[in-house]
């Protein structure tokens, strides 16, 4: 079993930055895009952004240009970084592999406000 644990949320002010790491010890890690979701009060997990095994990134468009996607396989880790934080990214983040998502992790929570 695969326990993802994610960490680094906080609660800040509008255009703020967080840095999210993610751990996903699974001894297949390096072969899998992975990719970080997120799930604001009263609405459904969407995906954020996703890395693929080469590096590439996608986002949403909500984030593009704020948000950056990297990883460590060696670590087996996801990190999010994200700059000019908005309200409206107030929300609990997770991180899964995009194929065949393992258990969901408790998250960690963002808040962002003034």
């Amino acid at each position: 079993q695969v326990q993802i644990v994610e960490s680094g949320g906080d609660s800040v002010q509008p255009e703020g930055s967080l840095r999210l790491s993610c751990i996903i010890p699974t001894p297949v890690f390096d072969q899998h895009t992975m990719a970080w979701y997120r799930q604001a009060p009263g609405k459904q997990r969407e995906l954020v952004g996703r890395v693929s095994t080469s590096g590439t990134t996608v986002y949403t468009d909500s984030v593009k240009g704020r948000f950056t996607i990297s990883r460590d396989n060696a670590k087996k880790m996801v990190y999010l970084q994200m700059n000019s934080l908005k309200p409206e990214d107030t929300a609990v983040y997770f991180c899964n592999r995009v194929t065949i998502p393992y258990d969901w992790g408790q998250g960690t929570q963002v808040t962002v406000s003034s």
